[in-house]
């Protein structure tokens, strides 16, 4: 049955009192035994390096375009794996400045002890978006500081190399393509000029362009020849309309036949051609010229009653349309020769363009391997440069970068809780254990120890309460081992506050 919370202070204080020897050894143990584990805790110094991200020097926007400055990565997690890298661990556990004599080798167990142990208190933390801190815990001060203050240099180290490496690496990687495309661009030009050098038909677009050419020659000089055959027709007609001779009395107007058959001959032209027809023209010319010479002569002569005589002379206008016939007949040929020249030029082309056609898959392959190799040997060339301005950056140490921005700081306290904490604790749990435990055993106990739990018991009322009497005799008894009890729990004190103060002042270790 549950003691009642009122009760329960008196009651705790009676089972202690009761008790006082137990409670006093229960005192002595907790309190030592606190002590004895702030003796024993394995007390942690931490020591943390600050690294600042640079990404945003005034070198980035001005080589925007030009150069591509190398990624570092921004994550604690990939700086942790940096540094968990077996390379840099080793450097640190072979460092003689801080592990001194305690070198390890040819013991290979105490090498991968000492590089487990860095891996598992070594840690990198982030503050903010560009810092992060790498933080090393250790039982010595100087230890974790010299560790701390190592992985921060090693880590800028590790990550500049790195970069230069990986710049180097890209320059060289894009520099050998380089070389390896102007041998192929060189290559597919040779095996072009070749190809080109044997087959001298030429390009499918020149032998096109020369059929075009062909072909409207060749109508043109076949409408001239339909336009001279006409005239040769026109003009045989007449010379079938017209004499050869004429004949023609010796008078003073003896140009007036020949006048007169121009005038014919020009008004039958004049049905068929324009004013400016050449034949027209020298007509007119040739008819002007006898009417001058017809009024020349009747100038100069006497004019005759009757004519002297008359004569067979040749036609003059049979003599032109027969000269006139010839000339277009010496044209009709030159043309029809001209055509045979077209017909077998236009012959050879298309021959010429069949085998264009028979080389023209070689012909694409070979362009489009030249046009594939240049464009990618120009685009290798754009790259080439800006690797070379980016390893140049990365050598200089600009661009995106790590820089150190807080110093590994000498731990002046272990991280944790303190001797100080335990001391303090220890004594207050000594103190608290006795009455804590009475509490205890007081709750679980089902003896009857209060009126309250009896009649809460049974519902019904309690009458008489008898106290306890104790005689003088146990009286003197218990007011004696009070004093011992009081006796030794003050020199328990004295001492335990002797041992924790000494181990505080540095006295103990």
């Amino acid at each position: 049955m549950a003691l009642p919370l009122s009760r329960l202070p008196v009651e705790i204080v009676q089972e202690v009192r009761a008790r006082k020897w137990l409670a006093l050894l229960l005192f002595i143990a907790v309190s030592f035994g606190v002590l004895a584990a702030g003796f024993l805790w394995p007390y942690k110094y931490e020591s943390e390096t600050v690294i600042f991200i640079d990404d945003q020097n005034i070198i980035r926007p001005l080589m925007e375009g030009s150069a591509v400055a190398t990624k570092i990565n921004d994550t604690t997690s990939a700086a942790q794996e940096l540094l968990w890298s077996r390379s840099i661990l080793e450097k640190v556990v072979t460092d003689e400045e801080i592990y001194g004599e305690e070198l390890v080798d040819g013991n290979r167990e105490k090498f991968e002890a000492r590089i487990a142990d860095l891996r598992s208190n070594l840690s990198v933390v982030p503050r903010g978006d560009s810092y992060f801190a790498i933080v090393y815990q250790a039982g010595s001060p100087m230890k974790a500081f010299q560790i701390a203050q190592r992985m921060g240099q090693l880590f800028i180290e590790e990550t500049n190399r790195r970069k230069r490496s990986e710049s180097r690496n890209a320059y060289e990687f894009i520099n050998n393509q380089v070389r390896s495309y102007e041998t192929q661009l060189a290559a597919a030009e040779a095996r072009l000029q070749a190809f080109l050098s044997e087959n001298v038909d030429g390009t499918e677009s020149a032998a096109n362009s020369r059929l075009d050419s062909l072909r409207s020659q060749l109508e043109l000089a076949q409408l001239e020849k339909s336009e001279l055959r006409a005239r040769q027709r026109s003009l045989e007609f007449e010379l079938t309309r017209v004499a050869p001779t004429i004949r023609q009395g010796r008078t003073q107007d003896a140009y007036q036949t020949r006048i007169s058959a121009m005038e014919e001959q020009l008004d039958t032209l004049r049905l068929k051609y324009h004013d400016t027809y050449p034949d027209i023209v020298i007509l007119r010319e040739q008819l002007q010229e006898l009417r001058r010479q017809r009024t020349r002569e009747l100038a100069s002569r006497v004019p005759e009653a009757a004519p002297i005589g008359d004569e067979s002379v040749s036609n003059p206008v049979f003599q032109d349309i027969q000269t006139e016939l010839t000339a277009t007949r010496a044209n009709l040929q030159t043309i029809n020769s001209r055509i045979n020249s077209f017909q077998q030029l236009l012959a050879d082309q298309a021959a010429r363009m069949e085998r264009i056609q028979e080389k023209r898959a070689q012909y694409l392959e070979l362009t489009r391997d030249m046009e594939v190799n240049k464009e990618i040997y120009d685009d290798l060339l754009k790259r080439r440069e800006k690797a070379r301005v980016s390893m140049h950056l990365d050598v200089e140490g600009q661009g995106l970068n790590y820089r150190i921005n807080e110093k590994a700081q000498f731990p002046l306290s272990a991280s944790g809780p303190g001797f100080e904490i335990f001391a303090a604790a220890g004594l207050f749990l000594g103190i608290a254990a006795p009455f804590g435990l009475a509490a205890g055993l007081l709750q679980v106990d089902p003896r009857v120890r209060a009126r309250e739990q009896l009649e809460e018991t049974t519902d019904l009322p309690v009458l008489v309460e008898l106290p306890k009497v104790r005689t003088p005799f146990e009286q003197r008894r218990d007011r004696k081992v009070f004093v011992v009890i009081c006796v030794f729990a003050v020199a328990a004190t004295l001492t335990y506050l002797a041992v924790a103060g000494a181990a505080l002042i540095g006295v103990l270790e």
